[in-house]
């Protein structure tokens, strides 16, 4: 069940809301299904607990894993 990001057209609350197949979504505040959907940015990957867009110090060679287990990236 994919996740959306919606605002209200009668209300303008913004939320998000699971949507299930065939299923309209309504806005939890005031029912409505009147709603615009926004544009929402996807999740980060992540790795063994840490995500991928890490910082990386200048030295560091590129790539988006760490180079070794005392890699240059940056906590």
């Amino acid at each position: 069940m994919p996740l959306f990001e919606y605002r209200c057209e009668t209300c303008s609350q913004e939320f998000e809301i699971l949507v299930r197949g065939g299923e309209p979504p309504a806005c939890p505040d005031c029912g409505d299904v009147h709603l615009q959907k926004l544009f929402s940015e996807p999740a980060v990957a992540q790795v063994g607990g840490m995500s991928q867009n890490l910082p990386m110090a200048p030295s560091c060679p590129p790539g988006p894993l760490p180079c070794s287990p005392t890699c240059c990236r940056l906590p």
